[in-house]
């Protein structure tokens, strides 16, 4: 898996869960302390996130980090 393809399926699994919950953009953003925009570039894989942003998001949703990083793997050039 290469660097693009982790950060599309971050984003993808950050929306998944995002909307399970019933939870928009917005109110996402609002939770996590982070902008709106920055929540859409992450759920199209266009942000590398850092840690604290990955904490940041998975406190906002009520998930551990780990469940938003799970099946990433190690990346494979």
């Amino acid at each position: 898996m290469n660097e693009s393809e982790s950060l599309l399926r971050l984003g993808k699994t950050v929306q998944s869960i995002r909307s399970d919950r019933e939870i928009s953009q917005e109110k996402l953003a609002d939770l996590s302390s982070l902008d709106r925009t920055y929540i859409s570039s992450v759920e199209r894989g266009k942000r590398n996130l850092s840690v604290l942003n990955v904490i940041k998001i998975a406190n906002a949703l009520q998930v551990t980090p780990g469940r938003l990083l799970k099946g990433l793997g190690a990346i494979h050039e």
